[in-house]
C-alpha cells in the first residue's frame, strides 16, 4: 500500500510524503473495516437464509448477547478514529502550523480566470523594481523553501497543486501565507479547485520546478523586459537663473479709476 499515491501522482514537495502516508493509513483502516463488514454481512446472509420448516425470527437487539454485536464494533471503530485523528493532527501541524524560514517569498494572485505570479528578481526581495510577473506559469527552484502570499482580487479561488499536495483557498480582501519546498524537477499542471464562475474549467496553470542555475537564467532573461516595460519619465533639468521669467510689469490704471483717484485727492 505504501507508495500508492505517489504511483498515481508524483511527489514533488517535502510535505507530499507525509500527506500520502496519512491518506494511505486511512485507506488501510477504512478498507479493512469495509472488507470485514462485507464478509460478516454475506456470512449471515448465507447462514440465515430461508430454510424449509424454519420460521423467521424478529430480533429487537435489546438482549445483552445481541448488543455486543453493536458495542464491540462501535468501540473498535472509535479507537481507529482516534488513531486517524492523532496522525492527521501531526501532519496538519507540520504542514500548516509550522512555517520554516523562507529562502524566497512569492505572491500568488487569483482572478477570473487565471493565476498571476510575482517572483522576486535577482535581489531575492519582493516588491522591488526587478520583480518578474507571469500569468499561468509558475517558476520555482528545487530544494528552496518558499513562502507564498495568496490573494484574490474578485471571488473565491482555490490554489491547488496536486504534485505538492497543496491546496489553499484564496479569499478576497485577505492575504493568506503558506509554504512549500519543491523536491523534484519537472513540469506539473495545477488548477483552481473552487468553482469561481463560467471560466472555472479553463483556470489552469503550469508549475515549472527547475535548478537554481536554470531559474537564474530565466530571471535574467526576463529582467530587461520588465525593466523596459515602464521606463521612468525624464526629469526636466532646472533652468539657470539667467533664464528666469521676466518681472511682471505694472499695469496702467484704467481712465475711470484714475479720474476717481484725482477727485479723492483734489483740495476742497
Amino acid at each position: 500500500m505504501i507508495g500508492l499515491m505517489s504511483s498515481i501522482i508524483p511527489e514533488a514537495s517535502s510535505s507530499a510524503a507525509n500527506i500520502d502516508a496519512l491518506i494511505e493509513l486511512i485507506i488501510v483502516i477504512v478498507g479493512a473495516w469495509l472488507i470485514a463488514a462485507e464478509v460478516v454481512l454475506f456470512y449471515f446472509i448465507f447462514k440465515y437464509r430461508r430454510k424449509e420448516g424454519v420460521k423467521a425470527e424478529y430480533i429487537t437487539g435489546e438482549k445483552h448477547h445481541e448488543m455486543k454485536w453493536i458495542h464491540i464494533p462501535h468501540n473498535l471503530v472509535l479507537a481507529f478514529d482516534v488513531v486517524i485523528i492523532v496522525f492527521a493532527i501531526m501532519v496538519w501541524y507540520d504542514v500548516k502550523q509550522v512555517q520554516p524560514p523562507a529562502d524566497e517569498t512569492v505572491r500568488v494572485i487569483g482572478q477570473q480566470w487565471s493565476w498571476r505570479f510575482v517572483h522576486p528578481g535577482l535581489d531575492k526581495i519582493l516588491d522591488t523594481a526587478d520583480d518578474v510577473e507571469t500569468v499561468d506559469e509558475f517558476h520555482v527552484k528545487i530544494d528552496t523553501t518558499y513562502h507564498f502570499q495568496l490573494q484574490s482580487i474578485d471571488v473565491l479561488h482555490s490554489f491547488s497543486i496536486p504534485a505538492f499536495r497543496l491546496k489553499q483557498d484564496a479569499i478576497p480582501g485577505r492575504t493568506i501565507t503558506g509554504w512549500f519546498r519543491p523536491t523534484r524537477l519537472g513540469e506539473y499542471d495545477f488548477q483552481c479547485a473552487e468553482i469561481c464562475g463560467i471560466g472555472h474549467g479553463i483556470m489552469q496553470s503550469k508549475l515549472i520546478v527547475e535548478t537554481a542555475e536554470d531559474h537564474e537564467k530565466w530571471l535574467k532573461a526576463h529582467q530587461p523586459q520588465i525593466a523596459s516595460a515602464a521606463p521612468a519619465a525624464p526629469v526636466a533639468a532646472a533652468e539657470p537663473a539667467s533664464h528666469s521669467a521676466p518681472p511682471v510689469q505694472p499695469v496702467a490704471a484704467e481712465p475711470a479709476a484714475a479720474e476717481s483717484a484725482a477727485v479723492q485727492t483734489a483740495p476742497n
